[in-house]
């Protein structure tokens, strides 16, 4: 059940495998757009005194994409906040059941998000609301990131479950 990238990472089947390199080929992808787009408008601003106006809104959604993929991509890789002093003093059965009621708490609150988060979502779609800025987003756009995010989480977090029953193969 030791997730320590030394011994290689567990993974419950090429259906993970494939959902986290989507998120990490998106994750760079919006890295990248980020980057780009602060250096745009900081050469904009410092060379012709003059503001792309839309950069501003852009990057908050990209924030919220990065934070929400960035901490699925954490807790499936096992980087994600864990308090070792507390938990490596349990035997390995202690681990496991720790880890088990952790991750069905968490996929409860999870649903919870998701279902929240896309009500909002589908409010927003439903009456038309528009972000107050330069682009004039729809704002059910930006607010999909939310139960994207939630959903992702929950995937790792069932992956975490099911490796609490052993059987899966290490990668090195």
């Amino acid at each position: 059940m030791n997730n320590d990238c030394s011994q290689g990472r567990a993974s419950a089947g090429p259906f993970f495998d494939v959902i986290a390199a989507v998120a990490k080929l998106a994750t760079a992808a919006v890295l990248i757009v980020l980057v780009l787009l602060v250096a745009g408008e900081s050469l904009s601003r410092s060379l012709f005194n003059y503001s792309l106006g839309f950069v501003e809104e852009v990057t908050g959604y990209c924030v919220v994409m990065l934070t929400f993929f960035g901490a699925a991509i954490a807790m499936r890789s096992g980087s994600l906040f864990q308090v070792h002093f507390l938990y490596d003093s349990l035997p390995e059965r202690g681990r496991v059941w720790v880890t088990r009621f952790f991750v069905l708490a968490a996929l409860f609150i999870c649903a919870v998000l998701i279902w929240k988060t896309s009500d909002l979502m589908m409010s927003s779609f439903g009456r038309g609301k528009f972000a107050p800025t330069v682009l004039r987003t729809p704002l059910w756009i930006p607010q999909l990131l939310m139960p994207v995010g939630f959903g992702l989480i929950g995937i790792f977090l069932a992956e975490q479950f099911l490796l609490t029953f052993g059987g899966f193969k290490r990668e090195s």
